[in-house]
């Protein structure tokens, strides 16, 4: 009776153990599966550089329009802000005094003019005298010098009456230039004062300039591309430039470079550049702030990669890439400019590297994941709103050859 007691209880011994067992395996921590990513292949398309600059537009000319007479105002020929044509009469000045100048020059003229005649009458008498011995030489040269003398008195009263004529043309303020006109600084019966009063200003609408300044580093770049022969396709050669406004989506406004300064500004390590472009319908305006970009490069062949694939590390840029075993792996890359949302990648990684495109921040060097199929897909984000600020470079950018 005791034995069999003993063999049962050695049978729930027995069976204690293998209960604890399985407890203590099924307390064991499990392996966590590898993290779920996505990879690709970089993206390889044909692009160009863009240099970025903020700048202004500014008028080809610019005049302050000031009287050349002295006088009272009598009339205005247009209105605030309209566009005017060269020569268009803009003011009018009090012409009654030049106007009576004038005739005082026309009538000395005419009077200067009166005694040439008689000098060359007394003249053509003096000679026949003196032919017939009938007057002295002495007296005969006297007859001469008068002639002489009253042909330059009739060209000094003919210049006097195109002087007089010229001035009195001045009373009749015209537009130097077609352009847009400010408004009138000066109200009809004010005093104006020749050569200081500003009776308004006129500026000149198409073309317009684009102003903008530019780095030392990109002016040195431009030059040692310009020395290999890097940026002299038939379309660089135009320099174009693409501009759009702060409201606008698109670089719609198209010019070219038409001047650099000749030295860079020590204050501020930047050179001054400038843009010409078509205003036909003067929508343009001096003073408008603008986004310009200018072409950094010819175009090339490059491999791109969303952005968000590129991560800082320490001083470095990297990307992870998957290999044959799917194992993720580190690699240091030279980033470029963003174009159609994708982040050009300059050296670092091959046409066939599976880079991770997706769960970037689940993966780890040295670690397996598990690598889901993609595909890099180029998109157009929206375009940044441009602040209104002084011109200054302000970055490189990138787009799709055409």
């Amino acid at each position: 009776m005791r034995s069999g007691n003993t063999s049962l209880g050695a049978s729930f011994a027995a069976l204690l153990c293998g209960l604890a067992l399985a407890s203590c395996e099924d307390s064991r921590p499990h392996a966590p599966p590898p993290p779920r990513v996505t990879v690709a292949t970089p993206l390889r398309m044909d692009v160009i550089d863009w240099d970025d600059y903020v700048g202004q537009f500014v008028a080809v000319d610019s005049v302050d329009v000031r009287p050349r007479v002295t006088g009272y105002l009598v009339a205005i020929g247009f209105k605030d802000g309209e566009y005017v044509q060269k020569g268009q009469v803009l003011f009018t000045v009090d012409a009654r005094p030049y106007q009576a100048a004038y005739d005082q020059a026309k009538g000395l003229e005419s009077r200067a003019r009166a005694t040439l005649v008689n000098a060359k009458a007394q003249a053509v008498r003096g000679q026949a005298l003196l032919t017939a011995r009938a007057m002295s030489q002495q007296a005969y040269d006297a007859l001469v010098a008068a002639q002489g003398q009253a042909q330059a008195d009739l060209a000094s009263a003919q210049a006097a009456t195109r002087a007089a004529a010229l001035t009195l043309s001045f009373t009749h303020v015209v537009a130097p230039i077609s352009g847009r006109v400010s408004d009138r600084r000066v109200s009809i019966g004010n005093l104006v004062t020749a050569d200081q009063t500003i009776l308004t200003n006129i500026v000149d609408l198409d073309p317009i300039r684009f102003a903008f300044s530019g780095s030392e580093a990109l002016y040195l770049k431009y030059q040692r591309e310009n020395a290999a022969g890097t940026r002299q396709s038939s379309r660089q050669r135009a320099n174009p430039v693409e501009i759009r406004l702060q409201d606008e989506p698109t670089y719609r406004w198209k010019g070219h470079m038409d001047f650099v300064d000749n030295a860079l500004d020590t204050s501020s390590g930047t050179i001054r550049g400038r843009a010409v472009v078509a205003n036909p319908d003067h929508f343009l305006t001096p003073g408008m702030f603008g986004h310009m970009r200018l072409l950094g490069s010819g175009s090339y062949s490059a491999l791109l990669v969303p952005d968000r694939a590129v991560l800082p590390d320490q001083e470095r840029q990297v990307v992870y890439v998957v290999d044959a075993q799917g194992v993720a792996h580190l690699k240091p890359v030279e980033p470029g400019p963003i174009v159609n949302g994708l982040r050009v990648i300059r050296s670092g990684v091959a046409a066939n590297d599976r880079v991770i495109i997706d769960g970037v921040q689940r993966a780890q060097g040295g670690k397996p994941v598990d690598a889901r199929p993609g595909r890099v897909v180029a998109e157009v984000p929206a375009l940044p709103k441009v602040e209104p600020g002084p011109p200054a470079s302000t970055a490189t950018s990138a787009d799709a050859a055409r």
